[in-house]
């Protein structure tokens, strides 16, 4: 399996992230690719059974951050250890996904970040359109990121 290479455009901002010491550079990994992408589909695909908006935007997001993760593994990258690694990771969703209609899911993977901790950390509600739209974004996130394989 080979990835899509990233553009001119697209490596310089990873390299950017890299430089700012929010990225390191790590052995490309396609078996981990493949099997983030795998747990991102089965998050995915139980999203339909979710009865609560709260939990399908919580599953929403762990399918979107593995889809994140999976990119980080296939183009030899990993998040920097301690405080701000699901930033760093937005970041990095931005930068590799920066056309549409993919653009627009990895930045709202930072607004997904945000709300997700203001309802784990201040107990705040997740409504039904909140929910929907994160799960349309991990959607588009491992349909874009399937099809850089």
């Amino acid at each position: 399996m080979a990835m899509t290479p990233l553009t001119d455009a697209q490596q310089r901002a990873v390299d950017q992230l890299v430089q700012a010491g929010r990225l390191e550079k790590v052995p490309v990994d396609l078996q981990r690719c493949a099997s983030f992408l795998v747990q991102a589909d089965a998050a995915l695909g139980d999203l339909p059974n979710v009865q609560h908006p709260q939990n399908t935007y919580n599953l929403a997001y762990d399918a979107a951050h593995d889809a994140g993760e999976a990119m980080l593994a296939a183009y030899g990258y990993r998040t920097r250890q301690g405080s701000g690694q699901h930033d760093a990771l937005g970041r990095y969703l931005a930068a590799v996904f920066d056309t549409p209609p993919e653009n627009a899911a990895s930045r709202h993977f930072d607004q997904m970040r945000r709300d997700r901790n203001r309802q784990r950390y201040e107990a705040r509600p997740t409504t039904t359109a909140a929910a929907a739209a994160a799960a349309a974004a991990a959607l588009e996130l491992h349909r874009a990121g399937t099809a850089r394989m």
